[in-house]
């Protein structure tokens, strides 16, 4: 498995990852499938704004991908970023997003980022226990943010301080 700079060629797989993550998790709050062209927007936008996007490739093929962006539109907020990692449905556990975080955390100290954020599902304890893996820590929880699958969601935020 190899970890690259991700490509326009990779955005069917990236937009077919992101949308099983809409339909069946609660990794995205969102409800409706992406189109092609929303991808495109958003890696456009990404690529414009300086962001990067990994993908995790194996024998040709795309198996997951991990991206930071801005954390808030503010001017005070230009040195921390969120980011997101999502690994195809069909290749999960096999420490594939473990491979997707370091490029992350190495560009983003290389642009001069201070603080890296990650909003996880409070479900989602392989997201969480991978975050820990790096050091990230809990720093917030928002109870009862979201509303999916007929539930409410919690919202728990983890921090990791890139420059100390």
């Amino acid at each position: 498995m190899i970890i690259r700079p991700a490509t326009k060629a990779d955005l069917l797989t990236i937009l077919e990852i992101y949308n099983d993550a809409i339909m069946h998790t609660t990794a995205v709050y969102s409800y409706e499938p992406h189109t092609l062209e929303m991808r495109l927007a958003w890696f456009e936008t990404r690529a414009k704004d300086g962001f990067p996007v990994f993908v995790a490739e194996e024998n040709g093929l795309v198996l997951g991908f991990s991206s930071y962006g801005a954390f808030r539109a503010w001017a005070a907020y230009e040195f921390t970023v969120e980011g997101s990692i999502y690994v195809h449905p069909k290749h999960r556990g096999r420490g594939i997003g473990k491979a997707l975080i370091p490029p992350l955390l190495e560009h983003a100290k290389a642009n001069g980022k201070h603080a890296f954020i990650a909003g996880i599902d409070a479900t989602n304890t392989a997201s969480i226990r991978l975050h820990q893996h790096f050091g990230f820590l809990e720093v917030g929880m928002f109870k009862e943010v979201g509303w999916k699958f007929d539930r409410w969601l919690d919202l728990l935020f983890f921090q990791l301080l890139l420059q100390k």
